[in-house]
C-alpha cells in the first residue's frame, strides 16, 4: 500500500427511524418500572430483625487470628494497594516460628471504602472482609481501629474464608 492510499473504513449500520427515536428502549424501561411497582413489598423491621449477609458480602475488614496468633506477616501489601490510604502497617522481626509480625496495624474506618483490595492482595489470608456492617463513631479517633478491634478468630470467619477459597 502506498503512502497516499488509505484503508477502507467500514461504518456500522446506521440506526433505523425507530431506533433514532428510542421508543423501543423507553417502552422497555417503562415495562420494567411497572413490573416493579406491582411486585409485593418487603420491609425488614431492622433493629429487631437482623439481616444475615451472604458469604460474598464485604463488611468491615478484620485480621484473622488462629490459635491466639494473627496470620499477618506485616508484608505491607494491603497498605500499598489501598486506594483510600486507610491502612497503616509497621512490622518487626521475631525469633519465634514466624519471621515477621505487625507491631502496629491500623485501619482508618472513616477512610475505608470497603473495596476488598486488601483482602485480594494478602498472601496469607490474614485480612478479610467480615459480615459486620454496623459502624458508628462519635469522634474521629473512634474510627481508627487497631489490632485490638481488628483481630477476629478464624472460626467466626469460616464462611468468608471458604467463599474466598472457592472463588480464587
Amino acid at each position: 500500500m502506498s503512502s497516499n492510499q488509505h484503508p477502507k473504513i467500514i461504518h456500522k449500520k446506521d440506526l433505523t427511524f425507530w431506533q433514532k427515536l428510542y421508543i423501543p428502549e423507553i417502552l422497555r424501561g417503562l415495562r420494567l418500572t411497572l413490573a416493579q411497582i406491582f411486585r409485593p413489598k418487603f420491609t425488614r423491621q431492622y433493629p429487631e430483625e437482623r439481616w444475615k449477609p451472604p458469604a460474598s458480602f464485604r463488611g468491615r475488614p478484620v485480621l484473622v487470628e488462629e490459635n491466639g496468633v494473627e496470620r499477618c506477616v506485616a508484608c505491607g501489601l494491603c497498605a500499598r494497594v489501598c486506594p483510600a490510604l486507610a491502612i497503616e502497617v509497621q512490622g518487626s522481626e521475631t525469633e519465634l516460628w514466624k519471621e515477621r509480625y505487625p507491631v502496629k496495624f491500623e485501619i482508618n474506618m472513616l477512610r475505608c471504602i470497603f473495596c476488598g483490595f486488601c483482602e485480594e492482595v494478602c498472601p496469607e489470608e490474614a485480612i478479610v472482609m467480615s459480615d459486620e456492617y454496623e459502624l458508628t463513631f462519635t469522634s474521629q479517633e473512634e474510627g481508627i481501629f487497631g489490632k485490638d478491634k481488628l483481630l477476629m478468630p478464624a472460626v467466626k470467619l469460616k464462611d468468608r474464608l471458604e467463599f474466598l477459597r472457592q472463588h480464587r
